[in-house]
């Protein structure tokens, strides 16, 4: 029997608490010293007219309003494609729909795939996600939506199935979230893959209203009878989470024991091709065209899962969650299964984005206090590089590698700069910036290269015994601001190379 998840909406009692566990709530890991604060929409009342002239200006093929905030980010260190989107009032303003057209329109439910970790009161399960309505919305009106997203294209010039997923995600990108929601959770044991006990099923309410923006985010406790015990087994056992009274939003909770290791990884530029640092081109790879891999990383990965015992994988992306679906998609057709994380609604502006990822990743090493970590991720996330050092800094026990791509050494489109400060005093046993994953023929383009064996940067490292650093890798890290113009970089460093 499917787990299924209930919603009712309860218009009469909106909550709005932040992400962070409500003081009367026992959690079953330690609260965080200081949680980040959750912004108001960064799309308000004062973005409402710059879409709609937007869209009725057919000569608009990229709005100020995105043009200015991408420009603004990139500026900043921050590659963030996605700032400054309507929220769900603004939404329903835009497209024209009343209260009662919305009240008709079915629920949905991103319902991200969540970890569970094990306490002396069983197994607790961090359910997250949103609830939304879609707004039915005609091809000319997803046309002109698309266009807003766009940078110096338009939809019309795109070919046919890339004109339609373009479609397919603004639709996705354009919905009305539901305050004050009440979520309940039916649970099935015996999900495929990893660990499966046996077939059972039981119904977890959950026991808060969604925020003002839809968002559900607590661990809850649920009945571990027919599940192993996380203190007697280092395996991953994993729960199906489907649902009934939504149109969508069927997941898979991981239940991850204290003991082992996790991979965390980013997801853009470094799983994917994405080039967030060209803001024209991440635009269209991530509305418009297809999702592919970057060079051979599933083959790394792949490896990790079949050679490194009992492996948690977790991706955390700071995408917004509008977009989770055809990342979610992407990820378990070529990478292994694993739970995952993304930018709620209510993080909403630059600084919100800033502290949302340290946020996640706090959250999951002191929820998993005696795993070790795999931190991946690459160069042109500038958030990257502040949390992943500064987490081998106060976690030192915990961090057990971090594998960072140099993305400006393997693409020289990329004029981000990268700030690699943080990484001064740690052990560079610990960290490698590497350029390409693994020997395989890769495809570029229309044509496939081989590889040679100098370059297989990350294959044949014995990651569980902390071998992190390929001596045979030629690194620059100069602890300051590097790939600026000209190739000047700051800092005290120097080039390292192996032996």
């Amino acid at each position: 029997m499917a787990l299924r998840l209930l919603v009712a909406l309860a218009p009469s009692l909106i909550i709005t608490h932040s992400l962070a566990a409500p003081p009367s709530r026992a959690a079953p890991v330690a609260a965080l010293d200081s949680d980040p604060i959750i912004h108001a929409s960064a799309a308000g009342s004062r973005d409402l007219p710059d879409l709609r002239r937007a869209l009725s200006d057919d000569s608009t093929s990229a709005p100020d309003i995105f043009r200015s905030k991408v420009s603004s980010l990139v500026a900043n260190g921050v590659a963030d494609l996605f700032q400054g989107l309507p929220n769900g009032q603004d939404v329903q303003a835009l497209v024209g729909l009343r209260d009662s057209q919305v009240a008709k329109l079915p629920i949905q439910v991103i319902n991200l795939p969540p970890y569970a970790n094990w306490t002396h009161r069983g197994w607790n399960v961090r359910f997250h996600g949103n609830v939304l309505k879609q707004p039915e919305l005609g091809r000319h009106q997803l046309d002109d939506l698309t266009n807003t997203l766009l940078i110096d294209t338009k939809i019309q010039d795109l070919p046919p199935s890339q004109a339609e997923q373009a479609r397919n995600v603004t639709s996705q990108i354009f919905v009305i979230q539901q305050g004050g929601a009440n979520v309940s959770f039916e649970l099935e044991t015996g999900a495929g893959g990893a660990v499966t006990p046996d077939e059972r099923s039981h119904t977890i309410r959950f026991p808060y209203s969604t925020t003002t923006q839809g968002d559900f985010d607590a661990f809850v406790p649920i009945v571990s009878n027919s599940l192993r015990p996380g203190n007697v087994s280092n395996e991953i056992q994993r729960l199906g989470v489907y649902i009934n009274g939504a149109q969508t939003g069927n997941a898979t909770a991981y239940l991850v024991p204290p003991h082992g290791l996790t991979v965390l990884s980013d997801i853009d530029d470094i799983l994917r091709i994405t080039k967030i640092y060209r803001p024209e081109e991440g635009l269209l790879n991530t509305i418009a065209r297809p999702y592919i891999p970057w060079m051979n990383m599933p083959e790394i990965f792949a490896n990790w899962s079949t050679s490194l015992p009992n492996t948690h994988f977790h991706y955390l992306t700071t995408t917004p969650e509008q977009i989770t679906r055809p990342y979610m998609q992407f990820i378990y057709s070529n990478y292994p299964g694993g739970s995952f994380d993304t930018r709620p609604l209510n993080f909403s502006d630059m600084s919100a984005t800033l502290s949302i990822r340290k946020f996640l990743l706090a959250k999951i090493f002191e929820t998993f206090p005696q795993r070790k970590f795999i931190l991946v991720a690459d160069t042109t996330n500038s958030d990257v590089l502040r949390a992943y050092p500064s987490l081998a800094h106060d976690y030192p026990r915990q961090v057990q590698c971090i594998f960072i791509r140099n993305t400006t050494a393997t693409d020289p489109a990329n004029k981000f700069p990268y700030d690699t400060s943080g990484f001064e005093g740690l052990d560079d046993n610990k960290y490698l910036f590497f350029n390409v994953p693994v020997t395989s023929p890769v495809r570029f383009g229309h044509g496939v290269r081989l590889l040679t064996s100098a370059q297989d940067d990350l294959k044949g490292l014995d990651v569980l015994r902390g071998q992190c650093n390929n001596r045979t890798v030629q690194q620059s890290v100069t602890f300051g601001l590097q790939g600026l113009p000209l190739g000047i970089n700051f800092g005290g460093g120097k080039n390292t190379t192996g032996n």
